[in-house]
């Protein structure tokens, strides 16, 4: 958990006795950027704790490089909302367009991007970097290509397979945005998890594969016992698991999946879905649930600012773990364990 790391500054104790029924992810979200401004003006500072055997933290802030494709309405919302939080908490951020003027002039934009993350990568003055997705069509590129180009070291949306890897391993060097935001969400509320059983209703490579090798890890915060379900699952099976579920987690993009014959009075759901009807966000939860379950995330403020602050503490990560290495000439580039505390 974050407040772990920060602990020289802040120690909090949470517990499962006094969860509240709605998690609210704007409330933890505010709490743990407040953490990071307390992390970064720690870092400006001349009075910051020295270890003898290891280098100082950088004094300027980290910089967040968002690579914006297309002009999708949706995406330019969500890059306006990272790069607002990134102004927040004290984290230079810049949007770069490469297909401003439009896709068709360009001759190769494929070959284009990759020239255009290239350059990010062997920038030292950016320390993470963002694709936004989805890719238009007309880019005729795999996401997955446009992930292994990304240096692993800057991948602090954590899709290269290396940071993936890492991760099923249970030695992350970054943790996906959505699933740690997740995992916080929950913790901080006082939700426990260890020991509980866990049913996620998705098998994406944002939610639901990195959320099951999240939660699985031998960790204070995690060692739940957890069922991925899809669309392929039969909607008998999927009832099942999710009413002998502690935890349940959705995120299926489909309003009012989730109905009172699926959950229990003891059931902490969270929703990740958002759906626009009649003019409204909602997520994947049929409102009548809410009066059953033991608690709940809302859409929206629920795990959405969560992720968009994982987002800059993988940032802060970022900076942290590439000055360390500059610093130590005979650390091997990419080393996982290098630069840690």
């Amino acid at each position: 958990m974050l407040y772990i790391k920060y602990k020289p500054f802040l120690i909090r104790t949470y517990s499962e006795s006094n969860v509240p029924k709605i998690l609210n992810g704007n409330y933890i979200s505010a709490e743990i950027r407040n953490e990071m401004k307390v992390m970064l003006a720690a870092r400006r500072s001349p009075l910051m704790p020295y270890h003898y055997n290891k280098p100082r933290l950088p004094s300027i802030p980290p910089t967040l490089a968002v690579v914006l494709c297309s002009d999708d309405p949706a995406s330019r919302v969500y890059v306006k909302k990272k790069v607002e939080a990134c102004v927040e908490v004290g984290i230079n951020s810049f949007v770069l367009q490469p297909f401003e003027n439009g896709i068709k002039n360009w001759s190769d934009p494929r070959e284009h991007l990759i020239k255009t993350i290239d350059c990010l990568n062997s920038d030292i003055n950016v320390h993470g970097i963002l694709i936004q997705l989805p890719l238009p069509k007309e880019l005729n590129v795999s996401n997955y290509e446009i992930f292994d180009r990304i240096d692993p070291l800057k991948d602090v949306d954590v899709f290269n397979p290396v940071n993936t890897g890492l991760l099923l391993q249970g030695r992350p060097r970054f943790i996906p945005c959505t699933p740690h935001g997740i995992q916080e969400l929950l913790t901080r509320s006082g939700v426990k998890i260890d020991g509980k059983k866990v049913a996620i209703i998705n098998r994406s490579d944002v939610v639901g594969k990195p959320l099951k090798a999240l939660l699985i890890q031998d960790k204070e915060e995690a060692n739940a016992t957890v069922t991925i379900c899809h669309d392929r699952t039969p909607p008998q099976l999927l009832q099942d698991v999710c009413q002998s579920a502690d935890i349940i987690v959705v995120a299926v993009g489909k309003p009012n999946f989730i109905t009172p014959n699926m959950v229990n009075k003891t059931t902490v759901l969270v929703d990740v879905g958002i759906n626009r009807v009649d003019g409204k966000i909602v997520g994947d939860v049929r409102s009548d649930v809410y009066d059953i379950v033991a608690a709940y995330s809302p859409v929206p403020g629920g795990v959405g600012p969560m992720t968009v602050t994982m987002l800059l503490h993988n940032t802060m990560e970022a900076q942290k773990l590439q000055y360390h290495i500059s610093q130590s000439p005979n650390t091997v580039h990419g080393g996982v364990n290098a630069g840690l505390f």
